[in-house]
């Protein structure tokens, strides 16, 4: 059984996926991207950027009926690995209590709409 998640909270699905899906106990949370749902616009700045795609993650993750400490996965695309240190510090902002998830970061050549990252997460519901 699977359910979808959604929140107005983070961007609005821009292809045929859902923002998150829940299925048993498990969160599969789409790559998100640094778009503010409100205004549309793009933030390009590394570190504004990885604060806005966290903030997304945690607006789903909370709709989903969990937090941080639920995630036991994360994906980390980077435009640029030359913005690894200011991206990895923000990320270690929302993981400071127990174990923190399993990681891999990639550079991409290329993202949707050109943003500098984005970050999908998997996560256990409680």
């Amino acid at each position: 059984m699977k359910s979808r998640i959604y929140t107005s909270d983070a961007p609005a699905p821009i292809g045929p996926y859902s923002q998150a899906v829940k299925a048993g106990p498990w969160i599969f949370v789409s790559g998100q991207i640094p778009l503010d749902p409100k205004t549309g616009k793009i933030e390009t700045e590394p570190a504004q950027a990885a604060r806005l795609v966290m903030r997304h993650i945690e607006n789903i993750l909370k709709a989903a009926g969990t937090d941080w400490q639920g995630v036991v996965k994360t994906t980390i695309f980077l435009q640029d690995l030359r913005h690894f240190d200011t991206v990895n510090r923000i990320y270690a902002e929302y993981f400071t209590d127990g174990i923190p998830p399993a990681r891999e970061t990639v550079q991409a050549a290329r993202l949707p709409k050109d943003v500098p990252l984005e970050i999908s997460v998997i996560a256990l519901s409680p």
